[in-house]
């Protein structure tokens, strides 16, 4: 199943990419204006924590590590930030690969991947039990958004990130648009992602060996910018979405596929930046929610969360 997602979306790419020409390509892809460049300093903040829940309990399963200290550099058409994973050496470690990008291609096309694989997980709860890390839960979510706008969107949100000005719109715009999404998710836990004292909290369908699952669906956008006082800029986006998935759950004792079909997802984007030439102060907090019915009155809700700190420096010539 991985591996046919995998598929379809390398398929996806290349066909876009063999369908440009080289021409179309640079100035897709290049920024040849050096003022648009800079350095930069971040703090970040990734994590994949989900949760499996019925109408009186739930259990939640949360990363440790998820902070990061990092360099990158930034211009028009592309941010590449490499960060350093910052480790507790108080708290045990979660082994952790969180690749997510996104970005605007031709002004009207957002687009956001993703690729989380975690084990190790802080198993919390609602009813009081201790939590305990539990070093055998493991997680995989792979995913992909694409929406088109009705108006350019890079101004609200590369531009912003890179802390570039923006010289084409008023104090306020507001456009959307409407796009599709495709998803896998997984996780595990041995014997399952429940222990003996959380266990009696849930039914049987509940305590779950292994969950994986595969979802296309459409979503639509509202994306918009604000001009602040004092070279503050902002920018607000919501993508909620809808779909189908197909899952499949394991217990300790055989497995079942959920009847209900339906995906809910909403993902935000709430970004500031303040412009003081050469430098500029960026922030951005993003969230990524998706929910499905795993029947017997168990739902299962994956939420994905990014945060970014950045202070940059642009080689402008004139300062």
């Amino acid at each position: 199943m991985v591996k046919s997602f995998l598929l379809l979306v390398f398929c996806f790419a290349s066909f876009n990419l063999n369908a440009q020409d080289l021409e179309d390509l640079d100035s897709l892809l290049v920024d040849r204006d050096i003022e648009n460049y800079s350095l930069r300093i971040f703090s970040n903040f990734k994590v994949n924590k989900f949760s499996v829940s019925d109408g009186d309990s739930k259990a939640k399963f949360v990363p440790n590590n998820r902070y990061g200290l990092g360099l990158g550099f930034a211009n028009k058409k592309i941010i590449l930030d490499i960060a350093v994973n910052i480790k507790n050496p108080n708290k045990e470690k979660t082994s952790r690969f969180d690749l997510q990008g996104s970005t605007v291609l031709k002004d009207k096309n957002f687009v956001k991947i993703y690729t989380q694989v975690y084990r190790g997980f802080n198993a919390k709860n609602d009813f009081d039990e201790p939590t305990v890390f539990r070093n055998d839960i493991r997680s995989v979510s792979v995913g992909i958004n694409y929406l088109y706008t009705l108006d350019d969107i890079e101004f609200s949100y590369s531009l912003l990130k890179a802390g570039l000005p923006n010289k084409n719109y008023e104090n306020i715009f507001i456009t959307g648009g409407a796009g599709v999404f495709g998803s896998f998710d997984y996780f595990s836990g041995k014997p399952s992602i429940l222990s003996e004292t959380t266990r009696p909290f849930f039914n049987e369908q509940g305590d779950v060996r292994r969950y994986q699952g595969l979802s296309f669906g459409v979503l639509a956008g509202i994306i918009s910018y604000f001009k602040l006082p004092e070279n503050i800029t902002a920018t607000v986006n919501v993508m909620p979405g809808i779909g189908l998935i197909d899952k499949k759950i394991t217990l300790q004792d055989g497995s079942f596929e959920p009847a209900n079909p339906m995906l809910y997802k909403l993902d935000f984007l709430i970004g500031l930046s303040y412009n003081l030439n050469p430098f500029y102060v960026s922030f951005t907090y993003s969230n990524g929610l998706n929910s499905t019915d795993i029947d017997f009155g168990n739902n299962y809700l994956l939420n994905l969360t990014k945060a970014k700190l950045a202070i940059g420096y642009k080689f402008n010539k004139k300062h």
